[in-house]
């Protein structure tokens, strides 16, 4: 017997909350409903889940510090935020606190099942995958199995979407990649938010590269991105 996803739900509104609920589980979810972001937190470390949905404006903890801590137990489990915070500056907020996606409230039932399943997806093909498959470039060493970035005695866990763009950048290393073809090919869809997400994510990326001179992530001004690396 498949065993149900397990999804940590993190929302103060319980009207919403609970109609949130019923729904997810009407479609085969084990949902934990927590109120606030202090209890939320104690809930993650004291349970096995498959997939974070968090509001934003939380009492005790708020999403993007709560996300922050999670990512500190755990770099990859997935985290979409839920919230009706809707500036570009809030929702480009909540990428840098550690988040994978970011919907905005109201949001409909099935756009949010359609992001859970494309994240449960990715975990489950990431965690069948064997460990032949490293990819070795510059200095570092790519394990997409276990989305695992190693340098020397370095290693650093990505989470699914940076482990998903960096695999992308890696299969079409040295040549241009235009912005629409990266964001089709990892986020699904090429919209302006989706745009602004993939900005955050390659400055992510960088960071994480910049140890080694030889690999670079270099814009192409109006048409997207290459990622160069001297294996000389």
């Amino acid at each position: 017997m498949n065993k149900k996803p397990k999804i940590l739900y993190v929302e103060d509104d319980l009207d919403l909350g609970y109609v949130t609920k019923d729904n997810l589980e009407l479609k085969g979810y084990e949902i934990v409903l927590i109120k606030d972001g202090g209890s939320a937190l104690k809930a993650f470390e004291n349970g096995d889940f498959d997939i974070c949905l968090l509001d934003v404006m939380l009492p005790e903890t708020d999403g993007f510090t709560l996300a922050r801590k999670i990512r500190e137990k755990n770099e990859h489990i997935p985290i979409i935020f839920l919230s009706a915070k809707s500036l570009k500056e809030d929702r480009i907020a909540g990428l840098v606190a550690g988040g994978d996606d970011y919907i905005t409230k109201p949001f409909n039932i099935a756009e949010l099942v359609l992001k859970i399943e494309i994240f449960l997806k990715r975990n489950k093909k990431s965690n069948s995958a064997n460990d032949n498959g490293n990819i070795k470039f510059g200095q570092f060493e790519f394990d997409p199995a276990n989305m695992k970035l190693s340098s020397g005695n370095t290693m650093k866990r990505l989470t699914s979407r940076e482990a998903e763009l960096l695999l992308f950048f890696l299969q079409n290393k040295n040549r241009i990649l235009k912005k629409e073809e990266i964001l089709k090919a990892v986020w699904g869809d090429d919209s302006y938010f989706n745009s602004r997400s993939l900005d955050v994510f390659v400055s992510k990326l960088r960071k994480y590269l910049r140890s080694d001179k030889a690999v670079n992530i270099n814009n192409i001004h109006g048409i997207g991105f290459i990622l160069s690396v001297d294996d000389r």
